[in-house]
This record gives C-alpha cells, sequence and structure tokens, in this order.
C-alpha cells in the first residue's frame, strides 16, 4: 500500500516518523483495516532509530513502512522541536490495546504473531475477558529460527486465510520490521510490529509508572531490571542517538517544514 503519506511527517536523523496524535493514529489503522487495505506499521523509537543508521535492510524497512510511529519519549520530544506541538506518545503496548478495545464495534479481526505458545495462550485469554466480542482470527508462534521457505509459505498461507484485518507482530527490532518488509506483498492486512507489547500485556514484563514513561526514562527503568543485557545497548544507543539528531537538526527541521508544506500539510500547533 505504500504512497505518498496522507499525514504529516517529520525527519528524524534517516527516518520520517508520523507526526499524528495516539488517536490519529488509532483512527487511521481502523480505517485502513475496515477498507481491507495491505501494509504495515513500524513503531519506532530511539534503538530504531539508531539501528537504522547502521543496519541497510532495517533503513529500507522503515523507508517503505506504510507508517512509522514515535514510540519513544524523544522521538515525541523531536517532533515537538519541529513544531507539532500536540504530538503524543504513539507505543506498542497501548496502541495495540485499544485497538484491540475498539475491535469489537468496527468488526475488526486480529491475529497475534510472535512470542511463545503460552505467552499467546496468555494473552488471548485476557483479551478476551477484556474485550468481549472480539473476534481472534488466530495466533501463531514462530520457531527462534529462521523459517524454512516452506514453513514460512504455510504460516502466511494460513494468516491469509484467516480472514484477519490486524496482524500484531512481536518479534522485537529489528527482526519484526525485516519480516514485514519481506513480506509486506505477501500477507494482506495491516501488520504491526509492537515489540514486547505480548509480554507487557501478559504481565510477563513489567512496565514502569506512567511517570517514569512521560519522563522518557523507561530505558533506565529497563536498564535497572535487566543490567547485564541491556547495558551495552543504552550505552551506545542513548549518546549515538543524540549525536544524529542534532548534527542533522537543522537541516531536517528545514526539510520537514518544506515536505509538508509542499504537500499542503501545513505544521498545526
Amino acid at each position: 500500500m505504500k504512497q505518498l503519506p496522507q499525514y504529516r511527517v517529520g525527519r528524524i536523523a534517516d527516518a520520517d516518523i508520523a507526526a499524528l496524535t495516539f488517536q490519529e493514529t488509532v483512527h487511521t489503522l481502523e480505517q485502513w483495516a475496515v477498507e481491507r487495505k495491505d501494509g504495515y506499521v513500524c513503531i519506532c523509537n530511539t534503538h530504531s532509530i539508531v539501528t537504522a543508521g547502521n543496519h541497510p535492510e532495517f533503513h529500507e524497512a522503515l523507508t517503505q513502512a506504510d507508517l512509522c510511529t514515535p514510540d519513544g519519549m524523544p522521538l515525541v520530544w523531536a517532533l515537538k522541536l519541529y513544531g507539532f506541538e500536540r504530538q503524543d506518545r504513539v507505543d506498542g503496548p497501548s496502541l495495540m490495546l485499544k485497538l484491540c478495545e475498539r475491535a469489537p464495534q468496527t468488526k475488526v479481526s486480529i491475529y497475534f504473531y510472535g512470542s511463545t505458545p503460552d505467552t499467546l495462550d496468555s494473552l488471548k485469554e485476557r483479551v478476551r475477558q477484556d474485550y468481549p466480542g472480539i473476534r481472534i482470527a488466530g495466533s501463531f508462534s514462530p520457531p527462534f529460527r529462521e523459517l524454512h521457505s516452506d514453513e514460512e509459505e504455510r504460516i502466511i498461507d494460513e494468516i491469509n486465510a484467516s480472514g484477519a484485518h490486524i496482524i500484531f507482530v512481536s518479534l522485537g527490532c529489528p527482526k519484526q520490521e525485516i519480516w514485514m518488509h519481506r513480506n509486506k506483498d505477501r500477507i494482506r492486512g495491516v501488520m504491526i510490529g509492537v515489540g514486547a507489547a505480548f509480554d507487557y500485556i501478559t504481565g510477563k514484563v513489567r512496565r514502569p509508572p506512567l511517570a517514569i514513561q512521560k519522563l522518557g526514562l523507561e530505558w533506565l527503568y529497563r536498564l535497572i531490571c535487566e543490567p547485564k543485557r541491556l547495558w551495552k545497548r543504552y550505552a551506545y544507543n542513548n549518546p549515538m542517538y543524540v549525536y544524529r539528531f542534532l548534527k542533522s537538526y537543522r537541516q531536517n527541521k528545514r526539510l520537514t517544514l518544506y515536505q509538508n508544506r509542499l504537500a499542503g500539510r501545513d505544521i498545526e500547533k
């Protein structure tokens, strides 16, 4: 479905991030799902931005995405600096829950792809309990290895046969974005890469308090919880994001203003 975006965007480092509020994003994705449009959505944070600068295939996945939303607060602050003063955070778990909450009314069916069988069972139970009437078209937990071509073909056929309008993909970054990009012309429906949303929603992994999230310190909370796994990532990622953002800020701000005005999408304050 990739085409010239019909929404406001801001260039952050090398990525175009949608300057849509949370509610505007929900409305847009519901409209795509109801109209049976195909495409995929990347939910981006600073790790996404830095990875895009180092990983050509991942950069191409973001470039070809139908929508890239600002998950991390630094991306929200960047868009605000460009003049998008109404911008708020559009994170995976919150977006997924809101779409599930509204699914019984919009008649949108959903599919869960990723995580473990136990997590998927808990997720389906939780979603059915919280949102009576929701239609879960199916789910699949892929093995922790590359799928063989015949395996991938079989699961894609299963997803398409399920009739799902929205496919939530939880494989982690950058694996989920690359998977969606590789299959964008094969899967019918709107794919949304939601990161660790399955684990958060089922309670397998705890999210920090909302106040910490709003302060942009979720990374610090996660680092304290998993220091051995995450310290190298954040020691490199955080300063690299700041460097790349500041280096490109003036040029990208001018480009953002020019491109949006050229397309008749003046920045709303």
